[in-house]
């Protein structure tokens, strides 16, 4: 079933208000989630994945941070709109995340059986022993060897790996809705970055889980998304299937980002790809093309106002007056 929306974000707007001005970290993202469909959110370090994502389950520090525009329908219920008490039954129970950094995400004080345990007996109303039963079913589900005796060990006894295969283990146990997976595979080796990719997948598909997965690799979402979303600069400048926008990248960013992934079928000498220049700073972005000045393709109308999406079917849609004037729509 990937026909029921489940998740819909609408112009949502979340910035900071710091010493030195207003900083926009998402300005005005809009996008949709169906039940059992993976969506890559996709981009530099510092466009406003991770902001965005935390502001649907209203995790926002406030101050300095306040989503000051848009909504988020979960169901079709406003998350903004929300209690505290339906809050807490949202996150973890039914929206649930997996951070970047596992081991700043488990308590380092508590036993990882007591962290597990918690969730259960907090969401699930069952009793401790059926709780710490379920527990080591989910540690034995995501690969953790004799898991009824790593059950009661501390989060520094555990691998990174490890780590974060009990962070999924806490995400899943509860039968979530939506896994919201925040670069779960930083700091990893690449052999365990494949094993927990692997988990997610599997896992999402026999829970049939809607998965949001933040990551700056499109190797990465390249076989685990269905779509994609290209951030640059707290916007959404690019979104379609995965096949599309791979097949046929629209926007200078997207294209940029894909000729940066190393490729096989490339020779050894070849030097590597890499976008010119850096991300803008967040403070006071001026309404155009953020993207211009590291653009091969500029023109004046690209540093005086920002793009109009552009509809190529088939949900792909790009923000850049380049296509908006009815070109350069080549591949990589």
């Amino acid at each position: 079933m990937q026909n029921q929306e489940i998740l819909r974000v609408e112009n949502l707007k979340t910035y900071f208000n710091t010493d030195d001005g207003i900083v926009k970290a998402v300005d005005g993202v809009s996008f949709t989630l169906n039940q059992g469909e993976t969506l890559g959110i996709v981009g530099e370090s510092g466009c406003g994945k991770s902001v965005m994502n935390l502001s649907v389950m209203r995790l926002i520090p406030s101050p300095p941070g306040k989503i000051t525009g848009g909504d988020i329908f979960f169901h079709g219920k406003s998350v903004l709109a929300m209690s505290e008490d339906e809050l807490r039954d949202l996150r973890g129970n039914k929206i649930s995340m997996i951070f970047q950094d596992p081991m700043t995400s488990l308590n380092p004080f508590l036993r990882i059986s007591t962290q597990l345990v918690e969730t259960l007996q907090l969401h699930q109303g069952l009793s401790k022993s059926e709780a710490r039963e379920k527990a080591i079913q989910m540690l034995r589900m995501v690969g953790i060897p004799t898991p009824e005796k790593r059950i009661d060990a501390y989060p520094h006894q555990f691998s990174g790996g490890m780590r974060q295969r009990a962070m999924i283990a806490m995400a899943l146990s509860c039968n979530p809705e939506i896994l919201i997976a925040d670069e779960p595979t930083t700091a990893l080796d690449v052999t365990i970055q494949a094993q927990i990719l692997e988990i997610i997948k599997d896992l999402t598909v026999k829970l049939n889980t809607a998965v949001i997965l933040i990551t700056h690799d499109l190797g990465v979402v390249s076989g685990l998304c269905n779509k994609i979303c290209v951030m640059y600069a707290g916007r959404i400048v690019e979104r379609g299937s995965t096949a599309d926008l791979f097949r046929d990248p629209k926007h200078p960013y997207t294209r940029g980002l894909i000729r940066s992934v190393p490729r096989l079928d490339k020779t050894s000498h070849e030097r590597l790809y890499s976008i010119p220049g850096t991300p803008p700073n967040l403070i006071n972005v001026p309404e155009c093309c953020p993207f211009h000045p590291r653009c091969e393709h500029t023109m004046d109308i690209c540093c005086g106002k920002f793009p109009e999406e552009t509809d190529f079917g088939n949900e792909h849609r790009t923000s850049c007056w380049l296509c908006s004037d009815g070109g350069g729509s080549g591949g990589v």
